[in-house]
């Protein structure tokens, strides 16, 4: 859990690859997890923050307007 934790904390400073892998196993913990089970919203809620990550990353650099 620890470098679960490790790895919340610093999004930004993920490769694409290990955002990807983040995701791909937040996704499988939320569909093996019990629609009951306490832990659901904590895994929603990181991976909403995963997924702005990586929409950040998709958008071009938007220059800057006066």
């Amino acid at each position: 859990m620890a470098d679960l934790n490790q790895r919340v904390s610093s999004l930004h400073a993920l490769t694409s690859r290990e955002l990807d892998d983040y995701r791909r196993e937040l996704e499988h913990s939320l569909n093996v997890l019990s629609e009951h089970a306490p832990v659901r919203e904590l895994l929603h809620k990181k991976l909403a923050e995963v997924l702005a990550e990586q929409q950040a990353r998709s958008r071009p650099d938007q220059p800057n307007e006066p």
